[in-house]
């Protein structure tokens, strides 16, 4: 049985209780051992419709996330897409960084957001008052929305990255630990893009890739 697709019954209540302009937000990117952590938010407008297929973007192919990314940045009352780098990553934790990519994504946003709905458990390292939404990707519109702009932006970069270094299979692995990526840091070393804090990263005397 197909999981309930996203609505914007949240959203619609916070329209109604007076707030003008809502704004969904979701990550991807946290565990992989490569790459940026991407995050995105997502404002609709009162009078929106949910688009066609949106749903939680873990259950979409490459090609649904492509059409959906290219119907929510051109339906959307606003939209904006931030990262934080591996370096930043390992400066500052993994939750510090995901919070600095979502305040770089919502310092994109025209008009500002007065309410933010973010997906999962509360982020004090957000630094801004929100509202956290368990499972929100898969029931929230608006986060639904960024978590879809979030995954299709950060897999074309990493297969981008991967184009650079094809020993590592990124535009396969997304950076995540599999065997074949284990690999070839075995084999090869460590990368600009790998995060040295990350386990089992951070266990490796390896030099630079």
């Amino acid at each position: 049985m197909a999981a309930p697709a996203p609505t914007l019954a949240r959203e619609s209540a916070l329209w109604a209780g007076g707030c003008r302009f809502v704004a969904g937000l979701d990550e991807v990117g946290r565990g992989p051992l490569a790459g940026p952590v991407v995050a995105a938010a997502v404002v609709f407008r009162p009078d929106s419709q949910v688009p066609e297929g949106l749903r939680d973007s873990k259950r979409m192919t490459a090609r649904q996330r492509d059409r959906l990314a290219g119907v929510i940045r051109k339906t959307a009352l606003a939209w904006g897409v931030g990262a934080a780098s591996p370096k930043e990553i390992d400066r500052l934790n993994i939750l510090r960084a995901t919070a600095l990519a979502m305040r770089r994504a919502l310092a994109l946003l025209s008009p500002k957001p007065d309410h933010l709905l973010v997906d999962g458990n509360p982020l004090p390292e957000l630094q801004r008052q929100h509202e956290a939404v368990v499972k929100g990707d898969a029931t929230c519109a608006s986060i639904a929305a960024a978590s879809v702009l979030a995954k299709d932006t950060r897999d074309r970069l990493m297969a981008l990255l991967g184009a650079d270094f094809p020993t590592f299979q990124w535009e396969r692995n997304m950076g995540y630990g599999t065997a074949a990526h284990l690999l070839a840091i075995d084999e090869h070393g460590l990368t600009p893009h790998h995060r040295r804090t990350f386990t089992p990263v951070s266990q490796l005397k390896l030099p630079l890739g």
